[in-house]
């Protein structure tokens, strides 16, 4: 499994020029993986182990609120339809189309994340020790203490790389910002999201590559 945090900063030259909200969000989503390894460090210091490993997705399965902000809602519509390729592409807007009542994350196809990349920061720091989780088990509920506590100092950098994109540019507004968590207001469930219009946005995109 590759650590949170081991690897460089995501990049797409072409597309940070053309959309310049994205240089933020990458940056913001390096900043909390890197704040995330050293969470984990400091608790495989005091002798815990990291339950969570590459092919579960138990979390996304069971989680009904993972919150998602209005930047992280406009880079993953943007990944989706503009990079999303392959047969994972069909299936995704196929299941998008109707997402009937489908437990779990509307983004998870065959136990794969599809936006793995561009996933919310709420995903990229849900991370539990010692024990796998149990089918359908929510792991912040059952058994908080077990669940990764985000260092502080890199969420709040991660967050504050985020603010302009809301019109927040000062950084003395950004520090209020902060410190009256004024951000997480914005936060909708990403379960709620009407995801059938990004389905028929990925069908729209398809037709003009093509014709």
């Amino acid at each position: 499994m590759s650590r949170p945090g081991s690897s460089a900063r995501l990049e797409f030259p072409d597309d940070e020029t053309v959309h310049p909200w994205l240089s933020g969000l990458l940056e913001a989503y390096h900043i909390t993986d890197t704040g995330i390894a050293e969470g984990i460090r400091r608790e495989e210091h005091q002798g815990r182990r990291l339950a969570c490993g590459k092919g579960c997705a138990a979390c996304c399965r069971a989680h009904t609120t993972i919150p998602v902000y209005p930047l992280e809602l406009v880079g993953i519509s943007w990944y989706v339809t503009e990079k999303l390729a392959g047969e994972i592409r069909g299936q995704l807007q196929q299941q998008l189309r109707n997402p009937g009542n489908r437990p779990g994350c509307p983004f998870l196809v065959e136990d794969v994340c599809a936006i793995h990349p561009l996933r919310p920061m709420a995903c990229r720091q849900f991370n539990v020790f010692d024990k796998v989780c149990a089918e359908g088990e929510d792991a912040w509920y059952t058994r908080r203490r077990d669940v990764l506590t985000p260092v502080r100092k890199f969420t709040d950098q991660a967050f504050d790389v985020m603010l302009p994109f809301y019109g927040i540019h000062r950084k003395a507004e950004r520090r209020k910002a902060l410190r009256e968590g004024a951000v997480h207001r914005l936060a909708r469930v990403l379960r709620d999201c009407n995801w059938t219009s990004l389905a028929e946005k990925m069908a729209a995109y398809d037709v003009r590559k093509t014709g």
